[in-house]
This record gives C-alpha cells, structure tokens and sequence, in this order.
C-alpha cells in the first residue's frame, strides 16, 4: 500500500516561491512524495512569477530523514528498487536544472536523502541543529544516488569521513567549514529572518542574470541525468539484501 500521508504546499509571493514538504515520520520521503517535489520544481523553474525557490520542510524536530523505510521495507525486485531511488535521482536532477536559484532551509538534522537535498540546493542556511549523517552503509546499502551532489558541495574526502562513519553526527558547524551550509543560526526565528531578506535580494536582481548564474554554478553536471539513475540501480540491488532487510527492521523498532 503506498504511503500518501505526506504533504507539499507552495506558496509565491514577491517571485519568490515558498515550496514546504512534510510527512509524519520525520519529514522522510515515501516516492509519491519525491515524486509531487520533483514536479513542483519543474513547474517552479517554468513560472515567470518566480525568481527564487526557498526550500523548507514541516515542523521544529528534523529537517528530512531520508528515504521511507517502510517503502524500502517494501521493495521485492530490482524493478521496484531502481523506481524507488529513482525518485531521489530525478528530485537532484531538477533541483540541478532549474532555472531558479533554490535557497535551502535546514531547520533540523538531515539524513541520508536530506543531506542530498540540501547539498541539491544552490545556497543553504541552517540552524545549529542541523546535524547531518549518512547511515546508508549501516543498513547495507550506500549514498550513491546523492553521492555526486553532496561530494560536489563538500569534496569526496569529506564525504568519504561521512560515509563510513556511519553513525555518526556531523555537526551544522562541521557542515558550514566544508561548505554545505553557506551561514548557521542559533534560532529559527534568525534563520527565518536572514532567508528572508537573503532571497528578497536575489528575488530583485535581474533574472536573465540569476539563470546564467545557475548554469555558471551547475557546470559539467549535465553528466547526472545518466549517472544518478545508474547509481539508483546499484542502490535499488543492494536493498535487497537480507543484511538491509534485517537492518531496516532493527531501525524501525
């Protein structure tokens, strides 16, 4: 039975575009999900009332854990796997190709997909909960459909420290020094503020000039419509595995 409890809302409003995810368990990504966000942002970058994206999700606790693990849970065949992460690879390649600036907001810790997204982002402010980890490798698979992006945005050493250190939490400071996160606030009311007049700026700046400057920021990734599907697939086999599958259940209990 697929999962429909999530939520997508967008708000536009002086060309800028406020595009909110939510679900229940902590802000994770069932593929209908991907799927709804990844059109929003095709839309978005096809809309001449917008010049900015700001990318947020629901509530105070975490920012995005990633993918569902009930969907994961769910997965049978190979088919199914590669649909699955599928849906984070064409949710980076938009993000990639849109021809708006994409402003991530990371409120809380990120995991696995979210640390994806926010690396997808073109300029990301954090608060100082905002710790970040990929535990892929703890339940037997790997980061390898956000691999490109985030190595992209923090250098495939940093990645590197991140992915086998699996359980382990990366401070918002660790992640503002390798250059995830461009500034980190104690608050959210101080985040909130500094996203808006950040993207009240851009918002007002020529948008000719702000496409031209996206293509400048994403140049030799045109590669990714290929290579984030390839990855998919080799995540998509690995999930399964009885070691992922008994590690999913672990996690969920």
């Amino acid at each position: 039975m697929q999962d429909t409890k999530g939520s997508l809302l967008t708000i536009i409003e002086n060309n800028i575009a406020t595009v909110e995810f939510g679900h229940p368990a902590s802000n994770s990504f069932p593929r209908f999900l991907l799927d709804a966000l990844t059109n929003e942002i095709h839309q978005l970058s096809a809309d001449d009332a917008v010049n900015v994206i700001v990318l947020k999700s629901k509530g105070t606790a975490a920012f995005c854990a990633g993918a569902s693990f009930d969907e994961l849970l769910a997965v049978s065949n190979q088919e199914e796997g590669l649909a699955f992460f599928s849906g984070f690879a064409h949710l980076i390649n938009a993000m990639r190709s849109c021809s708006k600036l994409i402003i991530g907001r990371i409120h809380g810790k990120a995991v696995g997909g979210g640390v994806g997204i926010a690396a997808a982002c073109d300029y990301v402010f954090a608060t100082e909960n905002a710790a970040i980890k990929l535990s892929e490798l703890a339940i037997g698979i790997g980061p390898f459909v956000i691999e490109p992006a985030v190595s992209r945005k923090i250098g495939k050493t940093a990645m590197t420290e991140m992915t086998l250190a699996a359980h382990e939490w990366k401070s918002a400071l660790w992640a503002q020094q390798k250059g995830l996160y461009a500034a980190v606030f104690e608050t959210p009311e101080l985040l909130d503020s500094a996203i808006a007049a950040f993207a009240s700026k851009l918002a007002s700046y020529n948008p000719d000039a702000l496409l031209e400057m996206k293509k400048v920021i994403w140049e030799g990734t045109q590669h990714w419509e290929s290579l984030l599907l390839e990855r998919a697939a080799i995540t998509g086999k690995l999930v399964l595995s009885d070691f992922t599958k008994n590690a999913l259940e672990q996690f969920k209990k």
